[in-house]
């Protein structure tokens, strides 16, 4: 191979690597190239995002002061039952008494 033919050989593969290259650019650019419209609509499903992050965190913490607001009145019917079966048991134990001193009374 003489000179201008190693030197027009080297022109080809040097203008098919640079073909390859911008052919192989175009395809990045093209299928990663983000339109206007598609920017607004990421713009809208990040404020909804946004907004349900907020509901979310609401929800959270109407549940966490409802839970504790239950927990409260189960303490406090807890406390409630506890005191009307002491009553219940102060109540059958004098009426138990009372029989009995009216069965004693009884001739």
């Amino acid at each position: 191979m003489n000179r201008p033919e190693f030197i027009i050989t080297t022109a080809i593969i040097l203008f098919v690597a640079f073909a390859l290259g911008w052919f192989a650019h175009w395809l990045v650019h093209r299928f990663t190239r983000v339109r206007a419209s598609d920017v607004g609509e990421f713009d809208r499903m990040s404020q909804e995002l946004h907004e349900a992050e907020e509901a979310r965190d609401r929800a959270i913490t109407y549940h966490q002061q409802r839970e504790a607001e239950l927990t409260t009145q189960i303490g406090q019917t807890e406390a409630e039952l506890r005191a009307a079966m002491e009553g219940l048991r102060e109540a059958r134990r004098e009426a138990a008494e009372l029989r009995a001193r009216i069965e004693r009374s009884d001739p």
